[in-house]
């Protein structure tokens, strides 16, 4: 019933990791810059807009609870 065929050793999990590291296609430096710099500056602005937004609310729920 149990296998009698011998099974390939395993391979140590750093030599796995270490293959795969190599095939990442890593960005040029000015590629990273202008994706950072996107993030950046759409952070900000979703940062403002929400803080717009949640103004406007207080200002609401405030006007209602006033009444």
């Amino acid at each position: 019933m149990a296998d009698t065929e011998k099974k390939e050793p395993k391979t140590p999990f750093f030599d796995g990791v270490k293959a795969e590291f190599k095939k990442i296609n890593w960005p040029d430096r000015q590629t990273t810059l202008k994706q950072s710099v996107a993030v950046v500056a759409i952070s900000v602005a979703m940062g403002l807009v929400i803080a717009i937004i949640d103004f406007a609310v207080q200002y609401g729920v405030n006007w209602l609870t006033s009444l």
